[in-house]
C-alpha cells in the first residue's frame, strides 16, 4: 500500500489478498478476492486457504450447472462455516464470488438476474449507485495530520468522511475533523461518522459519546468488542449517536441476534467479511426490511475484484447510505488488473457492466505480486 492504515484493532501496511480463480469445462474463467481478519471472522490466510481446500474443493467437483440460475443455487448453498463448525465467512465469499464471476461469463447472464434469483422485494437496478457516494476514511493519526487527509479529499469533492477512533487523542481527532469540515458539516452538505474497531470499553464509550453529544456525528462504528453486544442497547439509550455493527455482523445468525436485542442502528455490510454477494444482499434486504440503514464497507488493501463486486452490490442493494473500498490506486501501489477500478470525482462511480463483475484481471499481474507458489486442484 502507498502508506500504513491504522486503527484500534490493527496496523496494516501491505495489502494481503487471497484470490481465487476457478475455470469452467468451457473455459470461462472467473476470480474472487477475501481478505481474512482474526479480529473480524477468526479466520488467517493460511486457515482460508486450509478451508477452500478441504471444504470447497469437494464440493466445486459435484457442482454441475446446467443455466446459470441452477448454478447460482450452488453457489447460494455454500457453506458459511467449516467442517469443524468455525465460521469460514471469508474463504466462502473468495470462492463464492469466482463462482459467480465464472457462471455468469460461460452462460452470458447479467448479475442482474442474481436479484431477481434471490426473490427479496426491492433488491435490483438501479439499486442505490446513483445515489451514494464513496466515503473519504482517516486513519489512526494525529490531528494536523486528520485536517490535512479531509482537505486533500475535499479538493476532489468527496462529502462522507469516516474517522478511526479507539485511542487518547480521539477528541483531538474528532474537532479537528469537525473544524476542517466547518459549515459543509453543520448544513449537512457533508457528513462525519466514527469507526472504534471495537476499541472502547462500556465506560469509555458512554464518556466518549457523551461528549460529542453536540456534535454532528451521524454514527460510530463498532464502539465495543465483539461479544459484548448485549451492553449496545444501554449505550444507544444514552447517546442520539446511531450505533454501526461491523465485527459483530459475521453472518446471518449474528444480524438476527443485533435486530432482537435492538443493538445496532446501523449494519457495516462487507462482501468479504459476509460471505460473498448472495449473502450480503440478504443482510442489506433484512436492514431494509427492519429500519437499518446500511453502508457498504470494504476490507483495506481490496484490488478491483472486490471493488467491481461492491459496485455490483450498490447496484443491486437499494437504500444504501455510504460507501467504502474502490479506493484503487490512491491505496494500492498496484493492482491485478490494467485499468484499477476507483472512484471519481465527488466519490461518484461508474455503474458495473459485464461479462461477469466486468474486471479483465491479467495472469503476469497475478504471478508479480504472489508471494507463494499458486495452489491448483483439478476439478
Amino acid at each position: 500500500m502507498r502508506k500504513a492504515f491504522r486503527h484500534a484493532a490493527s496496523e496494516r501496511a501491505v495489502a494481503e489478498p487471497l484470490i481465487i480463480e476457478v475455470e469452467l469445462s468451457n473455459g470461462a474463467t472467473g476470480y474472487g478476492e477475501t481478505h481474512p481478519r482474526p479480529y473480524v471472522s477468526g479466520e488467517t490466510l493460511e486457515s482460508a486457504a486450509a478451508v477452500i481446500r478441504d471444504d470447497f474443493v469437494p464440493r466445486l467437483v459435484e457442482l454441475r450447472a446446467e443455466s446459470f440460475p441452477e448454478a447460482l443455487e450452488a453457489i447460494d448453498a455454500l457453506p458459511p462455516a467449516a467442517a469443524d463448525g468455525k465460521t469460514c465467512t471469508a474463504a466462502r465469499a473468495s470462492v463464492e464470488l469466482a463462482l459467480i464471476d465464472a457462471f455468469a461469463r460461460g452462460f452470458r447472464r447479467s448479475l442482474e438476474e442474481a436479484a431477481g434469483w434471490l426473490g427479496l422485494p426491492g433488491l435490483g437496478s438501479p439499486g442505490s449507485l446513483r445515489t451514494v457516494r464513496y466515503s473519504g476514511v482517516v486513519g489512526g493519526e494525529s490531528p494536523e495530520d486528520v485536517v490535512r487527509s479531509i482537505r486533500r479529499m475535499r479538493c476532489i469533492r468527496l462529502r462522507d468522511f469516516k474517522i478511526k477512533v479507539g485511542d487518547a487523542r480521539d477528541d483531538d481527532r474528532i474537532r479537528a475533523a469537525v473544524r476542517a469540515l466547518g459549515s459543509s458539516l453543520s448544513s449537512g452538505r457533508t457528513t462525519l461518522r466514527l469507526d472504534a474497531n471495537g476499541g472502547w470499553t462500556l465506560d469509555e464509550a458512554r464518556k466518549r459519546l457523551a461528549a460529542w453529544v453536540d456534535l454532528p456525528v451521524t454514527c460510530v462504528e463498532q464502539p465495543l468488542p465483539k461479544g459484548q453486544e448485549d451492553a449496545w442497547y444501554q449505550l444507544l439509550g444514552a447517546s442520539r449517536i446511531g450505533l454501526m455493527a461491523d465485527e459483530s455482523l459475521v453472518t446471518a445468525d449474528d444480524a438476527e441476534m443485533l435486530l432482537r436485542h435492538r443493538a445496532a442502528t446501523w449494519f457495516n455490510i462487507r462482501i468479504s467479511k459476509n460471505g460473498g454477494l448472495l449473502p450480503a444482499l440478504r443482510l442489506a434486504a433484512l436492514a431494509q426490511k427492519r429500519g437499518i440503514h446500511v453502508q457498504l464497507g470494504c476490507m483495506v488493501g481490496e484490488t478491483s475484484i472486490l471493488s467491481a463486486a461492491g459496485r455490483w452490490f450498490l447496484q443491486l442493494a437499494p437504500g444504501v447510505k455510504f460507501a467504502e473500498g474502490s479506493f484503487g490506486r490512491f491505496l494500492l501501489r498496484g493492482d491485478v488488473t490494467r485499468r484499477p477500478i476507483r472512484f471519481g470525482w465527488g466519490g461518484r462511480a461508474a455503474p458495473p457492466d459485464g461479462p461477469g463483475f466486468g474486471v479483465t484481471v491479467e495472469p503476469e499481474l497475478l504471478r508479480r505480486f504472489s508471494v507463494a507458489k499458486p495452489q491448483q486442484f483439478a476439478l
